[in-house]
């Protein structure tokens, strides 16, 4: 054999190789990301939330089910829910099965594209695009979804002020519809949030700039958001290829700053949509949050003292 014809067959190896591995392996590598955020108010004791995203739930994923169940094992103060739960008409018992036990935790919801509409086969190039053409599939039954979360005591935040308290403390949260769809409408909760909250949350599905920029114009400590896979696909020393959004590549997962006080995270989610079904280094994770005080009554938290918070750390949990 030739030098190119070795060439050739060891790049379709490898090619091969690394699609079964993203196919069928990593997609199925359940990981729970940790981090610690400097987000509540002077004094405030810790919370932990755990971050749950993008589902893109099918009815026969019994693995990606009990796993989620026994993320109630965490015992974690606040569940917050960003979005793209559904992926097939005949998932909502699936979900519920899977959130059952955390549905039991407070919880807050907000919902995305692929909870309204399901998933439809598209030209791979397209996520490698920026595209604002929407080629929406057949509608979902999020009103059943929704109906189940709220019956069990999670609250809707969709377009939604509202003040609640979690372990003792007053949380001021807030959230938009899918930014994704155009969907939002930040005017509807547009305005400070309760000054004396321990946290000021904001939610949403795809952290879309303009509106991580409101939030942050109105005093938000922390934005929650879900959407971009992680980008689904990273080359290592490279990062995300794309996030699906506006957003920036660097922030395709995980915490971030987002201007001079707000801190935005971004959950790389559970799923992948049926006719991409493949992750290559962005295992599919949830995400447990340890919420703590900022350092300082002018809630500035870039002096020395609070250098390692915000660190991430990753635990494959099978």
């Amino acid at each position: 054999m030739n030098t190119l014809g070795r060439v050739i067959l060891g790049t379709f190896a490898l090619g091969t190789g690394t699609l079964a591995y993203a196919a069928g392996l990593e997609r199925r590598r359940w990981t729970l990301r940790q981090a610690t955020l400097p987000v509540l108010a002077e004094g405030a004791p810790p919370l932990r939330v755990l971050h749950i995203s993008d589902l893109h739930m099918m009815p026969g994923q019994k693995s990606k089910q009990r796993w989620v169940a026994e993320l109630a094992d965490l015992e974690p103060d606040l569940v917050v829910n960003t979005g793209d739960n559904l992926a097939h008409r005949q998932a909502v018992p699936a979900v519920l099965r899977a959130l059952g036990p955390l549905l039991d935790r407070p919880g807050l919801f907000v919902f995305g594209s692929n909870d309204y509409y399901a998933p439809r086969p598209k030209n791979p190039v397209r996520y490698l695009t920026k595209s604002r053409k929407r080629i929406h599939g057949v509608p979902l039954p999020w009103r059943d979804l929704r109906a189940a979360f709220v019956e069990r005591g999670w609250h809707d935040m969709t377009h939604t002020r509202r003040t609640l308290t979690v372990n003792r403390q007053k949380i001021a949260v807030a959230g938009v519809d899918d930014p994704h769809l155009r969907r939002d409408r930040y005017a509807d909760i547009a305005g400070t949030p309760d000054p004396s909250a321990a946290l000021r949350l904001g939610l949403t599905h795809s952290p879309e700039p303009r509106v991580l920029d409101a939030f942050a114009d109105d005093g938000y400590d922390l934005v929650m958001a879900g959407h971009t896979h992680g980008g689904q696909l990273r080359l290592p020393g490279y990062g995300a290829i794309v996030t699906n959004c506006e957003l920036d590549r660097s922030r395709a997962r995980g915490a971030s700053r987002w201007g001079a006080h707000m801190w935005l995270h971004v959950s790389a989610g559970l799923g992948t949509s049926p006719y991409a079904p493949v992750r290559f280094a962005c295992p599919p994770e949830a995400s447990l949050l340890t919420l703590v005080p900022r350092r300082n009554p002018a809630g500035h938290d870039d002096d020395p003292a609070m250098r390692g918070v915000g660190f991430e750390a990753d635990a494959d949990i099978r």
